[in-house]
């Protein structure tokens, strides 16, 4: 058969991927905090783009004339204070203040200390004490208060402030520097003292001594490499370690399973002491560096924020702070594009920044519609639960939101991811509104795994320290009230909420009531 060319005309369609299309859906993903970096380095690298500021063109004129009352108000407190009178408390900004002496104690001399005469000729050096302070001059833009607070100081710096104190060889300090940077968040040495030694090349013996300086630092317990270890450090320093205590600490698995009946064997004490040792135990610190916070704990920026119509149901926006202000600068771009000097290749650019401006500003207003429709019709399935509360909770999917609003359940998805709503019920994750269903009894409707959830731990919650509920015991009085689960679900939602069996609670209940009683 011989071999020949031919053309032929094919039409198919294909989805491409295009880069425009990939930072629409990136930006859907993405949260407050990585979206305002996203912006941020758009704007470096987009001459065209601009975050706008507060319009000026907003101010009503209940504003402007705030705004001019306050600067005559000004006025007036300048030319006060520029009047060479020393008795600063009869003159006033306004010329009118025998109102307020009257308002005063008439004997408000007498009321002070005894020393009253000096105390009135002081407070004029305090006025100008603090008239003397940054941005209190005239024209001055004002000073944020924060720059008067004292620095937070970090758990390096406060043990640095002690090390001279304890290890006076600039060999031992070198030493002790190190351990310092090998320290976690909550203030336990991590590396073994042999690898220490070897990376050091000191001797073991010279390294445990530097530690054992160490382990007598602010705060106590510091240094530990163990939980029991801290423990014993801050017994130690109480003088209170003694040998039951020490068997006490070593054996703390056998806390962790509340198991009484063997420590009071090994310690070799009768329940009221092992009471006592309990009671100790509790008032330890077992994270010495909790403190010091390495990493200061940001607060979330809810991005919906839902609050009671005055109409009756629920009024949502979006959260203005959420909301990133991008401007495309069509005015420069006319200006450059005009100019004799752009060259083809400047055209070439600026044509392409003006692309991707026009292009990022269309997909943040659909990225804040898009959140928009999905919160809105999460609020509408889930109006029970900010009227009831969780145990309202309907069971809830992606797919059932997508199709509501008709749109894909991967969009949907990207939506949830790491976005947060401001309810009269509290903060929660919009993931938190979607749940398993679980089947009703009774034939009814079905329930939601979260609020199923909250009524097991209700339920071990209320329950007395001589009637602790059992999993089948729940699984009954569930049944009862038509949620129809298994004994083995209800073990698996119990130790996801990390609540012990009932043989541990029931151990437990029972030694708090006998400390309570003692």
């Amino acid at each position: 058969m011989a071999l020949s060319a031919s053309l032929h005309l094919r039409q198919s369609q294909s989805l491409v991927m295009t880069p425009q299309l990939m930072q629409s859906i990136q930006l859907l993903q993405m949260n407050h905090f990585e979206l305002t970096q996203f912006i941020a380095q758009e704007v470096e690298k987009n001459p065209l783009l601009e975050i706008a500021d507060d319009d000026p063109s907003d101010r009503t004129p209940d504003r402007e004339r705030d705004a001019s009352e306050a600067a005559e108000a000004d006025a007036r407190a300048q030319a006060a204070d520029s009047e060479p009178s020393g008795d600063w408390f009869e003159h006033g900004a306004t010329g009118g203040t025998g109102r307020l002496n009257d308002q005063l104690d008439s004997n408000f001399d007498e009321a002070m200390s005894d020393d009253s005469g000096p105390r009135k000729a002081e407070a004029p050096g305090l006025i100008d004490q603090w008239k003397s302070m940054p941005g209190s001059s005239e024209g001055s833009e004002g000073y944020d208060l924060e720059d008067f607070v004292a620095g937070q100081v970090s758990l390096r710096e406060h043990l640095s402030q002690q090390i001279p104190f304890v290890l006076t060889t600039p060999r031992e300090r070198i030493a002790a520097d190190h351990m310092v940077d090998l320290l976690d968040d909550a203030g336990y040495l991590q590396e073994s003292t042999d690898s220490i030694a070897e990376r050091l090349g000191m001797e073991l013996s010279f390294i445990e001594k530097v530690l054992a300086g160490l382990q007598t630092l602010d705060p106590p317990g510091i240094f530990a490499r163990s939980l029991s270890e801290c423990l014993a450090i801050q017994l130690k320093l109480l003088d209170r370690y003694d040998p039951a205590m020490e068997a006490f600490v070593v054996n703390l698995d056998l806390l962790a399973r509340r198991d009484f009946a063997s420590l009071k064997k090994i310690c070799g004490v009768d329940e009221e002491d092992l009471i006592d040792m309990l009671s100790e135990i509790r008032k330890l610190n077992p994270k010495p560096a909790s403190n010091f916070d390495r990493n200061p704990v940001e607060a979330i920026v809810p991005d919906v924020i839902v609050r009671e119509a005055a109409s009756g149901g629920w009024a949502i926006e979006l959260n203005p702070e959420t909301l990133p202000r991008v401007l495309v600068n069509q005015g420069y771009y006319a200006e450059v594009s005009k100019g004799r000097a752009c060259k083809s290749e400047d055209q070439a650019f600026l044509s392409e920044c003006l692309q991707n401006a026009n292009w990022l500003t269309r997909s943040l207003d659909q990225r804040a519609r898009t959140i928009m429709k999905v919160a809105s019709e999460i609020i509408r399935q889930q109006d029970g639960f900010l009227t009831h509360g969780v145990d309202a909770l309907r069971p809830l999917n992606l797919k059932t939101v997508a199709d509501a609003i008709k749109m894909h359940e991967s969009t949907v998805s990207r939506v949830t991811s790491n976005k947060y709503m401001l309810t009269p019920r509290g903060l929660f994750e919009l993931k938190y509104f979607f749940t398993v269903s679980i089947g009703s009894s009774e034939g009814g409707d079905n329930h939601s795994a979260e609020a199923v959830r909250n009524r097991i731990k209700v339920m071990i919650a209320q329950e007395a320290p001589d009637a602790v509920l059992s999993d089948d015991d729940i699984v009954e009085r569930l049944k009862g009230s038509g949620i129809d689960l298994a004994r083995r679900t209800v073990a698996k939602y119990r130790e996801a909420m990390n609540i012990p069996s009932s043989v541990q609670r029931r151990r437990e209940k029972r030694a708090m009531a006998k400390v309570s009683g003692f």
